[in-house]
């Protein structure tokens, strides 16, 4: 069986950062924001990457030109996350194991969280793993709902959720592990209709709940996992966490 192989989700223009430069080439710390992603997937085990372009897209090839084990799908459209992980099928047919999910707007992704989730999913016969935290202020955030035994349902954007719901501190980040066939079969199923017309991943752990998979969400992502970037005041909170950290142009763990 093939070492884990990861889709970084990159396409994205990122208008909140109020720039024509795609969002995940923004430079944090002297670097472009992707390299921190890949690197971290690369120290924890995931030596081959799709990296999901879309806006800009030979920008973030030439960008990426230089990395080994780098490979490319193009999202002409932004239809969903769903829909980015779609867009991988061809290069996802060819690959026997375990796929990792993650965003390209994280730098802060540790590479010991990735290991962890890793070595959870091999240890048994597992078909989706989320990888999530708690977050003192969830807001904007989808969070995780538990049955009453604490066996994960579903994920519930904060859009949809009922007032109970918000309530929920455990939130998703984005993280997922999946078999490779489960999720080929999952991604099959996903649909379109909702507000807002798009393919959601997050639909994809729930949809191999209902079929019988073995499906759950970890909270064993760190704090400072849950620092994404959307504006250029969230860059600068990264920046500052990841020299708190001691990021000095090379991986974090």
């Amino acid at each position: 069986m093939a070492g884990p192989l990861a889709v970084v989700l990159a396409a994205g223009r990122g208008t909140r950062m109020k720039s024509d430069l795609p969002k995940v080439l923004f430079p944090v710390l002297g670097r472009p924001m992707i390299h921190w992603v890949l690197d971290a997937l690369q120290a924890a085990g995931c030596q081959r990457s799709i990296v999901v372009v879309g806006y800009r897209a030979d920008d973030l090839k030439q960008e990426l030109a230089g990395r080994t084990g780098v490979s490319f799908a193009l999202q002409a459209e932004q239809l969903g996350t769903g829909h980015a992980v779609q867009m991988c099928r061809d290069q996802l047919e060819n690959h026997s194991g375990t796929v990792m999910v993650v965003a390209g707007d994280s730098p802060l992704i540790q590479s010991t969280s990735v290991k962890r989730l890793l070595s959870e999913f091999s240890s048994g016969e597992w078909s989706c793993l989320l990888g999530t935290l708690e977050k003192d202020n969830p807001a904007g955030l989808g969070r995780i709902v538990r049955d009453k035994s604490g066996k994960f349902e579903r994920i519930v954007e904060q859009k949809d959720a009922t007032p109970e719901q918000l309530q929920i501190r455990e939130v998703n980040m984005s993280t997922y592990l999946f078999d490779n066939q489960a999720l080929l079969w999952a991604l099959r199923q996903l649909s379109s209709s909702n507000a807002q017309g798009e393919f959601y991943l997050t639909d994809c752990p729930e949809i191999l709940r209902k079929q019988g998979h073995r499906v759950d969400a970890l909270s064993v992502l760190q704090a400072c996992e849950s620092l994404s970037i959307n504006t250029i005041d969230e860059l600068a909170q990264v920046e500052a966490k990841m020299q708190e950290l001691g990021y000095d142009k090379s991986i974090g763990s």
